[in-house]
């Protein structure tokens, strides 16, 4: 099955408008997932101390059991349920943090499923907006990819969250279950935060609700950026990679130094 491509347009696209376009969205990506731990008077790095111990260390399979899960239950219910706005999205993550987040831990387990699946078709919607089918193999495997950036908990490192841009697996042989192996690490740091963060003492469903209202509103935006690049290779008829390497200065241009 083959990706559909998004139909040339009749006059070339602005290229530095839109890069410059795609740069301020990786920019903003985590802006409300930062506020918030500012808010919770918390680390990021030590979010994960929250956990139980035998949790962490299962960490890895729960992701793994929520991607192959999400991967299927994603795509089917675009049958079921149309297109939506990116805001209904939001809403709908928005009010399962907060259930989540209301039964402490053991809700928040409930729940972490349920919002994988629905962050990984809101990727998938992303993908179609941009002009792509969620139904190919190489575009699922794309969205699968946006999971590879650092999530909006993680400090930011702008080289491993640029990292999921410029790789595409090699798909000749490569299954999903390959790609989810080499996701679901990376991911579990990820989504082990967010655990933590949803059972902050006092704050409960507050918390559940904002910490997955920050989650949605940046897999979206970073799914944009990784779609939008996709497609502004082919209107644009420039190569992938010197796109890439063009927002990857951009956004340095404009990032604040670290100490």
């Amino acid at each position: 099955m083959t990706e559909i491509l998004p139909p040339v347009p009749t006059t070339a696209p602005d290229l530095e408008a839109e890069l410059a376009a795609l740069a301020r969205r990786y920019r903003n990506a985590d802006g409300a997932a930062m506020r918030l731990l500012a808010q919770l008077g918390t680390q990021a790095e030590s979010l994960l101390e929250r956990l139980p111990d035998d949790l962490r260390g299962r960490l890895n399979g729960l992701t793994s059991h929520a991607l192959e899960q999400a991967m299927g239950a994603a795509y089917s219910s675009r049958g079921w349920f149309g297109d939506h706005p990116a805001w209904a999205k939001t809403a709908m993550a928005t009010a399962l943090g907060g259930i989540g987040g209301a039964g402490g831990l053991p809700g928040a387990m409930i729940e972490l499923p349920v919002t994988t699946t629905l962050l990984l078709r809101a990727i998938q919607d992303v993908a179609a907006e941009n002009g792509f089918d969620p139904s190919a193999e190489n575009v699922r495997f794309d969205c699968l990819e946006v999971f590879a950036a650092a999530g909006p908990l993680t400090a930011r490192d702008d080289g491993a969250d640029l990292a999921f841009l410029s790789t595409r697996l090699a798909l000749r042989g490569a299954t999903v279950q390959a790609l989810i192996a080499r996701v679901a690490p990376r991911l579990a740091t990820v989504l082990g935060q967010k655990l933590a963060a949803q059972t902050v003492p006092v704050l409960g469903a507050v918390a559940g609700a904002t910490v997955n209202y920050a989650f949605t509103s940046y897999y979206q935006e970073m799914a944009q950026v990784h779609f939008g690049l996709r497609r502004l290779a082919i209107t644009a008829d420039r190569p992938h990679a010197a796109l890439v390497e063009d927002l990857r200065a951009r956004i340095a241009e404009r990032s604040p130094a670290r100490g």
